[in-house]
C-alpha cells in the first residue's frame, strides 16, 4: 500500500525530473538558450536555467495522473498557480524583470490560489486549541493574509537559491518534513503527504544535476516554485504553518534580516545585493560546499525539532531558533564589516 501510494509518486516525479534535465542538457537548442546574466550565480553565468521548468513539468504530470489523488479545488489553484508561475519565472529567467512587475505577478499568484479557496483562517494556538483568524473570510483583508504568507516564503526561498544546491536541499528537507508529519496518526492526511513526496521527488531529481557544481540551475521558475509549494501545502494542509514557518526559520530569518537593512539604509527591498547569510560566510572563508552542508545541517537538525513537538513545544522551539539565528546573523554581520574594514 505504501509502495503504490507513496514511492510510485516519488519514483515518477524524479525520474521524470531527471530525465527532462538530461534532455535540456543534451540537446543543443537548449543548451544555446540564452539567458539573463547571472548576478548571484557569477560563476555560472553559462548554465542553464531551466531546472525550474523539468520541475514544474514533471510535479504536474505526475499530480495530475495519480490515480490515488482527487484533485480538488485548492489542488487546482496549486497546478494553476505553478502555470503562472512558469509563465513569469521564464519570461524573469530570459531578461530580468523589475520589482514592480515581480511583485505583480506574485501577487497574481495569490490572488488566483484565494480565488481557488485557499484561506488561513485559523493559526495554531500553542497553549491549546486554535486562533480564529480575524476577517480570514473576507476578501480584502483574508487575500492580504495569505499574500504576505505566500510573498514572504517564495521570496525567502527565491534569495536562497545564491548558491549551487542551496535551495534545493532546504526544500528538499522541508518537504520530507510536511510527508511525515502529514502521515502522523493525530494528523494523518494522505493526499497532502502524496503532493509533499511528488515535491520531494522532482527536487530530488533536480539535485542530481544541482548539487554543486551545478550543470544546471533552478531559475527563477524553480526556486519560486518550492517556495510556493512550500507556503501552498501548509495552507491547504490546516495548520502546518508553524511547522513551515519553523522548518524555514532560517531562510526567512535572512531575508527579513535583509529587508530590515535595505529599508534602514533607504534602498530597494528587491536590490540584488550580497547581503544574505550565505554570501557573507563566503567572505568570511567558507568554501561554497561547507555554507551549503550548514544550512542543511540547520534545516534538517529544526526538522526533528518540528516532527518531535507538540503546538507549545513549537512555539518555544520557534522563538528559541529566531534568537539563536537572529544573534548568527548580527554576529556575521559584524565580522563581514569589520573584514572590509580591515582591507
Amino acid at each position: 500500500m505504501w509502495i503504490e501510494l507513496f514511492l510510485t509518486p516519488f519514483l515518477t516525479a524524479f525520474t521524470l525530473t531527471a530525465g527532462l534535465i538530461l534532455l535540456f542538457l543534451l540537446t543543443p537548442l537548449f543548451r544555446r538558450a540564452v539567458w539573463r546574466s547571472e548576478r548571484r550565480h557569477g560563476h555560472k553565468k553559462s548554465v542553464s536555467r531551466l531546472g525550474g521548468v523539468a520541475m514544474l513539468a514533471a510535479f504536474v504530470f505526475a499530480v495530475f495522473f495519480d490515480s490515488h489523488l482527487v484533485l480538488t479545488r485548492e489542488f487546482y489553484g496549486v497546478l494553476f498557480g505553478g502555470a503562472l508561475i512558469f509563465i513569469f519565472g521564464l519570461w524573469d529567467d530570459l531578461s530580468e524583470l523589475g520589482w514592480k512587475i515581480q511583485v505583480f505577478f506574485q501577487a497574481a499568484i495569490a490572488a488566483l490560489v484565494f480565488i481557488f479557496g485557499m484561506r488561513i483562517t485559523t493559526l495554531t494556538n500553542p497553549f491549546g486549541g486554535v486562533w480564529l483568524v480575524p476577517y480570514g473570510d473576507l476578501v480584502l483583508p483574508g487575500f492580504i493574509i495569505l499574500f504576505v504568507w505566500v510573498f514572504l516564503v517564495m521570496n525567502a526561498m527565491n534569495w536562497l537559491d545564491g548558491l549551487d544546491g542551496l535551495c534545493g536541499g532546504v526544500s528538499l528537507i522541508t518537504f520530507a518534513t510536511i510527508f511525515f508529519l502529514s502521515l502522523k496518526p493525530e494528523v494523518y492526511q494522505p493526499p497532502i503527504a502524496i503532493l509533499a513526496v511528488v515535491g520531494t521527488g522532482v527536487v530530488a531529481g533536480f539535485l542530481l544535476f544541482n548539487i554543486y557544481p551545478a550543470r544546471i540551475l533552478a531559475g527563477t521558475v524553480g526556486s519560486m516554485f518550492m517556495g510556493f509549494l512550500v507556503a501552498t501545502l501548509a495552507v491547504i494542509a490546516g495548520m502546518k504553518i508553524a511547522t513551515a514557518l519553523l522548518v524555514l526559520s532560517l531562510p526567512i530569518a535572512d531575508a527579513l534580516f535583509v529587508i530590515w537593512q535595505r529599508l534602514r539604509e533607504g534602498v530597494s527591498v528587491f536590490q540584488s545585493d550580497k547581503r544574505h547569510l550565505h554570501y557573507k560566510l563566503m567572505e568570511l572563508g567558507w568554501s561554497e560546499r561547507r555554507v551549503a552542508l550548514f544550512f542543511f545541517c540547520v534545516t534538517a537538525l529544526i526538522a526533528l525539532v518540528a516532527l518531535n513537538t507538540q503546538a507549545l513545544g513549537k512555539f518555544v522551539a520557534l522563538l528559541l531558533v529566531l534568537g539563536i539565528i537572529f544573534s548568527l546573523l548580527f554576529f556575521v554581520d559584524r565580522k563581514t564589516r569589520m573584514k572590509k574594514q580591515m582591507v
